[in-house]
């Protein structure tokens, strides 16, 4: 029987040997994130970004439609380097993304929140909202330079108040300092930020506070566009809540969808209630998080896209935080690289590829059946199929989550129609048998099978041929 010593170091041993692997491994996920990242190089947009009447998207200063490819990254600030700033920034770059979702100040979810990775408090006094800390605020600063530079919107949250106004964010600390403090933080963020011209503030944050106290997240609003005003604003309040379904004073320029639920049936209230301010699907369920799968994760942004919203908002529980579910992560830093390629993320450049390709601000929800007339099964499912189309008949595409027949009207389309279907998981199209198409007749459409990651999701692309 071995002696107690040579256990313990055999016990050693084997720790190490796990140790090496588990660093090996990483850093050949991590060798991978750059080689297997789908490149995306698209012309940078013309900041800033502004609303257009008749219009149910962004602009940018060129007058060119602006579709909202989003990746969560909350902790930005709060949790990394500018090394590793630079590293997230420039992936997501490749990846085909073009706004960061980023909480300014972090009260929870950084390793040493509220401090930065520098050790810098948001506050001289802390939780004192008038003492604003210019060495902190000014890093934040250099992250917005930097995001501009790679063609990124920052969608900045000023002060996050928290799932039900808990320890997740400031909301116990905003109400301690009072409206006159919020708004002159409001004013010193905004004439800090104010030359950025790739800023939209979003205020609020899963939680919508009790009617009296709504004046609390007007404060810091309304500091901010008395010094910024030319800056655009959105809300984001509790889930299942609108942008637009809290009365507050006037400064939400765009509307946001928050939902759990089957996306398209909060975005679909969302179209057809507001045709002045466009909406965007904020957050819905994260990769990683509440049993999401890929298909489902993928299902979001297109149920979103196809149902009106002006974009959508992807997110990674690891990579939001900037942390790992590796329990060694302390020793092997920065593990959170390895979740940048996730298949979610994956999925999203091939969202983009889909609709760059595609005159996506023509199309319009077909939310009464007059093209997708059969097989869209019941409503209120994560196997709902959804259509949006072009008026004009040049164009129709649907998501279809599972494998099965669906009927489409080819009347309503002109023709002849050139048919296709797109993979989610790989980006690449299969011609229709048959194709292109009289347009006439209703007509069965289905999949051939499983797609490249053996999941059951498609979308079907009809086109006029040229």
């Amino acid at each position: 029987m071995p002696s107690r010593r040579a256990f313990f170091f055999v016990s050693l041993a084997v720790l190490f040997a796990i140790l090496a692997v588990a660093t090996h491994r990483w850093r050949r996920t991590g060798a991978c994130v750059t080689q297997t990242v789908t490149h995306i190089e698209r012309t940078k947009p013309a900041f800033p970004l502004h609303l257009e009447a008749g219009h149910r998207y962004l602009v940018d200063r060129n007058g060119l439609p602006f579709l909202i490819y989003g990746d969560a990254a909350w902790s930005l600030v709060a949790q990394v380097t500018r090394e590793q700033a630079e590293t997230y920034l420039e992936d997501r770059r490749r990846r085909g993304f073009n706004l960061v979702l980023v909480n300014l100040i972090e009260h929870r979810y950084a390793d040493h929140a509220p401090l930065n990775a520098y050790g810098q408090a948001p506050f001289l006094v802390a939780g004192d909202f008038s003492t604003p800390s210019d060495t902190y605020f000014s890093y934040a600063e250099w992250l917005v330079t930097r995001a501009a530079a790679k063609g990124f919107v920052v969608l900045l949250c000023p002060a996050y108040l928290g799932g039900d106004g808990g320890p997740d964010g400031w909301y116990q600390e905003m109400v301690k300092n009072g409206v006159s403090k919020l708004r002159a933080y409001g004013e010193y963020v905004g004439s800090l930020f104010r030359k950025f011209d790739n800023v939209i503030w979003i205020n609020g944050g899963d939680f919508t506070p009790p009617a009296l106290n709504l004046t609390l997240v007007d404060a810091v609003a309304e500091g901010i566009k008395g010094t910024s005003p030319q800056q655009l604003q959105t809300a984001h309040f509790s889930p299942e809540t609108s942008g637009t379904d809290v009365k507050v004073s006037g400064w939400v320029d765009l509307n946001t969808t928050y939902t759990y639920e089957p996306v398209y049936l909060r975005s679909l209230v969302d179209y057809r209630r507001d045709h002045s301010r466009p909406h965007f699907l904020v957050e819905s369920n994260y990769e990683a998080e509440r049993d999401s799968t890929p298909s489902s994760i993928r299902g979001q942004a297109y149920y979103a896209l196809l149902t009106g919203a002006a974009g959508q908002v992807f997110g990674n529980r690891w990579v939001w935080q900037f942390t790992s579910p590796n329990p060694w992560r302390r020793l092997l830093r920065r593990t959170w690289t390895t979740a940048l390629d996730s298949p979610g993320a994956r999925s999203m450049s091939h969202v983009r590829e889909l609709f760059d390709g595609l005159d996506w601000t023509s199309l319009v929800p077909d939310d009464t059946y007059e093209v997708l007339v059969g097989g869209q099964t019941m409503k209120g499912t994560l196997e709902y199929a959804v259509l949006a189309w072009d008026r004009n008949g040049r164009i129709a595409v649907v998501y279809l989550p599972t494998v099965r027949d669906i009927a489409i009207d080819l009347g309503r389309l002109s023709g002849p129609i050139r048919a296709r279907w797109f993979d989610p998981t790989r980006g690449t199209f299969i011609d229709v048998a048959g194709s292109p198409l009289n347009a006439a007749g209703v007509r069965q459409f289905r999949p051939l099978g499983k797609n490249a990651a053996g999941d059951t999701d498609w979308i079907l692309l009809l086109e006029k041929a040229i």
